[in-house]
């Protein structure tokens, strides 16, 4: 049974060594010339205006992971719309019981105040 694995092993290596080989190739052939204007963060093509380091407020964060949790949400339901002819009644059922969770989560957060942006 093992030896089914064996393509997918040497698929592996030779993967992880063509990446190691470019790395080091590149590092070794590649021509550096370090200005200073090519070693500030890019931002869009604007000048960098502060530091780096500066603190971003909780707001950020919440906003981004509420949006990845509903949108890996929404994302159920396109597997469900291409069955939904063969799910039947109960599939409908159980699709508006997942919707109905979602909005409860949705008014809970919109109601703890974390939509709101200052």
């Amino acid at each position: 049974m093992l030896e089914s694995y064996v393509p997918v092993l040497i698929l592996g290596v030779i993967s992880v060594g063509f990446a190691f080989v470019t790395l080091a190739l590149s590092h070794l052939i590649g021509e550096r010339k370090p200005t200073e204007e090519k070693l500030i963060p890019y931002e869009c093509g604007n000048v960098p205006i502060g530091t780096a380091r500066e603190r971003f407020p909780v707001k950020f964060y919440i906003i981004a992971m509420l949006f990845i949790i509903f949108d890996v949400e929404v994302a159920f339901m396109f597997p469900w719309a291409v069955l939904y002819e063969n799910l039947g009644m109960l599939g409908l059922i159980e699709m508006l019981i997942f919707v109905l969770i979602l909005m409860l989560g949705l008014a809970y957060v919109w109601g703890k105040g974390a939509l709101e942006w200052e």
